[in-house]
């Protein structure tokens, strides 16, 4: 998952620059060269995911790796970005439609989508209607992540982890300050989840109110050690960093590494009471691709049972494939914080897809968030 870029000037460059016809590069022969080029989010798949396809198929993949929605944006709206598939959140994916990104993808050659569990492409359809886009990929939750022995350290016990208050009552996360403290360096969920925590709509647009969330994150500011989408995997795995809100598969990742390396740190994952985000990445192909065959097999590839149920085994976030389930390691599809229970999915919120005017407004208010301004 995970500044809003978006501008009113957006959807007429999407469309400039996206506008390919998907014919793709062909060889002399005019079948599909063997290529394939994938834009992914760090630590994201399996080791041995890209290896497998590329014996099954023969199509060598280029695989380069981002760590927030905002660069991979950045460069969809670039134009020709040289990407058959891509990996967007669904709040960007949304939007992203609607301004031309993406080319509609051929079921006929993803029979694996039999395999999706229905109730998750109800859910996604609010962005995506049809499903004529995109499909899902993995779906997590944002939540915190700790270190079990300084928390109890500073409180007596780690009960205060499983709210939201432990991050947003300054005299809470100040106890946590000299061990470090990590953010997301995301505007998009940091703002809807302060909001959440205030009792306002997550997906409300009104200036005063996402003000109101603006001055909330200000007021934890000093206590707040670093921004940043991906290194708090290291940090809490080697125990430099002890509070971090992140995203649910990057917290459990930090805790088995800490466990594989026998280092002392103890690192656990809370969906906090209140509620919390659930997302979905979804997997997509740009508009202008010049190999959406190998696209296709790719996306299909990656809907297979086993090869969902590996990817989940390795980076330990849920998979819509609901053949997979009961392939996935028995620890982690009966671990809650991957596969919440209904009681906990039934607080959960989605992020919504802002408008121009509102992202104009998520950009400049994190700006004068992490300058503490």
């Amino acid at each position: 998952m995970k500044l809003r870029l978006w501008t009113p000037c957006i959807a007429a460059v999407l469309l400039a620059a996206c506008g390919g016809d998907g014919s793709g590069s062909a060889t002399a022969d005019g079948a599909e060269e063997k290529v394939l080029n994938v834009y992914n989010y760090s630590d994201y798949i399996a080791e041995d995911t890209i290896p497998g396809f590329e014996q099954r198929t023969g199509i060598r993949v280029t695989y380069d790796v981002y760590d927030s929605d905002e660069i991979l944006e950045t460069k969809l709206l670039a134009g020709s970005s040289g990407y058959d598939v891509v990996v967007p959140t669904l709040n960007f994916f949304g939007r992203q439609i609607q301004a031309g990104v993406f080319m509609k993808l051929d079921p006929s050659r993803i029979p694996n989508l039999a395999n999706l569990d229905p109730k998750v492409m109800q859910r996604i359809a609010g962005q995506d209607p049809g499903n004529a886009y995109g499909v899902p990929y993995m779906m997590g939750t944002t939540g915190i992540g700790y270190n079990v022995d300084k928390v109890v350290a500073a409180f007596g016990s780690d009960d205060i982890a499983s709210s939201w208050d432990l991050v947003f009552k300054p005299e809470n996360i100040a106890r946590l300050k000299d061990c470090g403290v990590t953010l997301l360096d995301t505007p998009s969920d940091m703002l809807p989840i302060a909001l959440h925590y205030l009792g306002e709509d997550p997906h409300s647009s009104d200036p005063d109110t996402i003000r109101k969330a603006a001055d909330l994150l200000k007021s934890i500011r000093p206590y707040v050690q670093n921004f940043h989408s991906s290194q708090y995997v290291s940090s809490l795995a080697n125990g430099s960093t002890c509070l971090v809100v992140g995203w649910s598969g990057d917290i459990i990742q930090a805790r088995d590494r800490a466990q594989e390396a026998d280092n002392g740190v103890n690192v656990a994952y809370s969906i906090p009471v209140e509620g919390a985000p659930q997302w979905f990445d979804m997997l997509a192909i740009p508009a202008d691709a010049r190999h959406p065959d190998n696209a296709h097999a790719f996306i299909n590839y990656l809907l297979d049972p086993a090869v969902a149920a590996a990817n989940t085994d390795y980076i330990q976030y849920a998979n819509p494939v609901a053949a997979a389930t009961p392939l996935v390691d028995e620890a982690i599809r009966n671990d809650p914080t991957i596969y919440p229970s209904d009681e906990v999915a039934a607080k959960m919120f989605t992020y919504a897809t802002n408008s121009p005017e509102t992202d104009k407004l998520y950009t400049r208010l994190w700006t004068e968030i992490k300058t503490g301004r």
